[in-house]
């Protein structure tokens, strides 16, 4: 309990000083080690000009999970290497629901998958991301 009190805290402070994820609207749902869980709603200034939701806030959307997922153990990590497959259009008004799961985790590396859905539960983007975990504790 005690280690999901602390994911929580961390994620908080993460989340204070991360104007980029408040611009996007990013609602935490749940975060715990190896875990998180994030929602947000497309705006039309996501829009590209073919008037669906640019790729970057699929992608930005992940991000944010995964390095909340991952910083939730208590030790400082940031990503190193990250691809998204984008497989289903993402429209303005969407609710999307990014999930982060860690795959492996050792002591300087961890993989997880992060799987966008929108409020359809239809899938419409995976990400995969390995972050670098310091030695510095949070």
């Amino acid at each position: 309990m005690e280690s999901q009190n602390k994911a929580k805290e961390i994620v908080a402070q993460m989340m204070e000083a991360d104007a980029f994820s408040q611009w996007l609207g990013i609602e935490v749902l749940d975060a715990k080690p190896a875990f998180s869980k994030l929602q947000m709603t497309v705006r039309k200034e996501m829009t590209n000009g073919l008037a669906v939701t640019h790729g970057g806030i699929t992608y930005s959307l992940a991000d944010s999970a995964l390095a909340f997922a991952s910083n939730a153990h208590g030790r400082l990590s940031m990503s190193i290497e990250t691809s998204i497959s984008h497989i289903h259009p993402v429209k303005c008004g969407d609710v999307l629901t990014a999930i982060a799961i860690e795959k492996n985790c050792s002591n300087k590396f961890a993989i997880y998958d992060i799987e966008i859905i929108n409020q359809e539960n239809v899938k419409v983007a995976l990400f995969k991301g390995t972050v670098y975990r310091t030695s510095k504790e949070w």
